[in-house]
């Protein structure tokens, strides 16, 4: 239980620092989490690809999170504008 409740933390803080890095981009509380989880396993995997490892802990996958959740939000305003 404490794993999902940090997971959604993370999400949560992880999707508002995405929205507000790509200005504007946030979706609201439940789709910033969602977008932050998201971002959290796409960030997980693409520095799994370079072997790259930001730590472990909190701030570690912050760091991740948000990175993919950045992506995310790149990627989803690059296929709405088309």
């Amino acid at each position: 239980m404490g794993s999902l409740i940090g997971s959604l933390i993370v999400g949560g803080i992880a999707g508002w620092l995405a929205g507000t890095i790509m200005k504007g981009q946030g979706q609201g509380v439940i789709m910033n989490i969602i977008i932050g989880i998201i971002g959290g396993v796409l960030g997980g995997w693409l520095f799994g690809l370079f072997g790259a490892n930001l730590g472990a802990g909190m701030i570690g996958s912050l760091i991740t999170a948000t990175i993919g959740a950045i992506i995310l939000l790149w990627l989803v305003s690059k296929i709405k504008s088309k």
